[in-house]
């Protein structure tokens, strides 16, 4: 059987976590997010696409 291509996200972070709520901090950090301008690729998941609009005003994002 032929596998499906799975979706890719590409997360970049672009504003500081400084001032913001502990939960949008933990998210940060869970999505492997330390400073601005760095970029991380994920599988594109529900889980993920939460992630991200939980924290969507401190990233972008875009498929690949």
């Amino acid at each position: 059987m032929a596998k499906k291509k799975e979706k890719k996200i590409v997360v970049k972070q672009i504003r500081s976590t400084i001032g913001q709520k502990p939960s949008h901090r933990k998210t940060l950090e869970a999505l492997g997010l330390r400073r601005i301008g760095q970029t991380k690729e994920f599988t594109d998941t529900p889980q993920i696409r939460g992630m991200i609009a939980k924290v969507k005003h401190l990233v972008s994002w875009q498929e690949v």
